[in-house]
């Protein structure tokens, strides 16, 4: 039977930022229930702080890495993922955990020992938020993400603050280049995840909050947008390249629209999207997806999904066009509008999912 003794075969990951007594704390109870090797990150603390971290060197199964600044917790975790990689060649993962007091040690063991059951997972702990007791911010945070998780990205999850997070070993040098050096990193690496088809299991945690939660670094409105702008990033690109398709759209109708007779619709569909498209997948390529993978592969997918695309716009507008009878480029503009508008979402789920994907880099590492 196969050993899963997470504690001498994993590392613990524990990145703090002014640390209190909790801190400690914790670091004695993960070195009491067995852990042999701990990765502590003075993510730029105060100097009134700097005595925990000593604490923490003074024992033998700690490393404490320094930041001269702070630089955010994105930062502080890949820096100890590089370590791990680099120096720790024994060991098969990582565990990253809060030190506030947070994570339990039986909880952090049970992902411990759920990841070295199935080294192709990462595990993720997740707190029960219908509990009673629940600080409202931390409540309303992970309600609204969650929700935003299923309906931008197709993630179901029931924690998406968690710090608690057993990580496979092959998969640490990927996850330290994703990008991120605060908060929204933890947020990449879910995303990321998703993308290059590493697949998670949750499992469940005990809710543990102290002081309504008061010891957290999250800001529930700055943080929140470095979380969501990632989300808009591909409306931005979309509404860019359509004001490009629509612009261009209604002066081949308006001025060239007679030369192509019945089929001035698709005529003019085609030459829009022509132009708004390579912009729109380079765009989407480059700061949306931020695909590192084969540049040609994507823009083939894209084009197999784009070329199918314009004419079903094309034929929807034509349609429309010719039930309402219509021959003005402007009321055939806002027709193609509603239209493109519809699949618009259709094209951001199957270009999420497949063009932009980086599935086939996940074992690559």
């Amino acid at each position: 039977m196969e050993d899963f003794d997470c504690q001498s075969k994993t590392a613990i990951i524990l990145p703090s930022l002014n640390p209190d007594d909790k801190f400690i704390k914790v670091l004695e109870g993960v070195v009491e229930s067995g852990f042999q090797h701990i990765v502590v990150v003075d993510d730029g603390s105060d100097a009134d702080r700097k005595p925990y971290f000593d604490k923490a060197e003074s024992m033998a199964q700690c490393v404490v890495l320094r930041h001269e600044v702070n630089k955010g917790k994105g930062r502080a975790l890949k820096d100890a993922f590089k370590y791990v990689d680099e120096k720790m060649p024994d060991v098969e993962g990582v565990i990253t955990i809060d030190g506030d007091g947070q994570h339990l040690i039986k909880d952090i063991i049970a992902c411990g020992d759920l990841m070295l059951k199935d080294k192709d997972k990462v595990i993720l702990g997740c707190r029960d938020f219908n509990q009673p007791g629940v600080p409202p911010k931390s409540l309303a945070g992970n309600k609204t993400t969650s929700r935003m998780f299923w309906l931008c990205y197709g993630i179901r999850l029931s924690d998406t603050q968690t710090g608690l997070r057993a990580i496979p070993r092959k998969y640490l040098k990927s996850f330290a280049d994703i990008e991120g050096e605060r908060f929204e990193y933890e947020t990449n690496m879910l995303l990321q995840m998703k993308r290059m088809g590493i697949e998670f299991e949750e499992q469940a945690i005990e809710t543990v909050y102290e002081d309504e939660n008061a010891g957290t670094h999250f800001d529930p409105v700055k943080d929140s947008w470095r979380i969501f702008k990632i989300m808009f990033k591909f409306l931005l690109s979309s509404a860019g390249s359509t004001l490009i398709d629509l612009g261009l759209f209604y002066l081949v109708m308006r001025f060239f629209g007679g030369y192509f007779g019945r089929f001035a619709e698709l005529g003019s569909t085609v030459i829009a999207r022509i132009c708004s498209s390579f912009a729109n997948f380079n765009a989407n390529n480059s700061i949306v997806f931020a695909n590192k993978s084969n540049y040609k592969r994507a823009m083939l997918r894209y084009y197999c999904l784009c070329i199918p695309q314009m004419f079903i716009s094309a034929g929807l507008v034509t349609f429309f066009n010719q039930l309402f009878r219509n021959s003005a480029a402007i009321i055939a503009t806002l027709i193609k509008f509603a239209v493109d508008t519809c699949l618009f979402f259709i094209s951001y789920h199957i270009q999420r999912e497949w063009v932009f994907s980086q599935k086939d880099s996940k074992n690559n590492n």
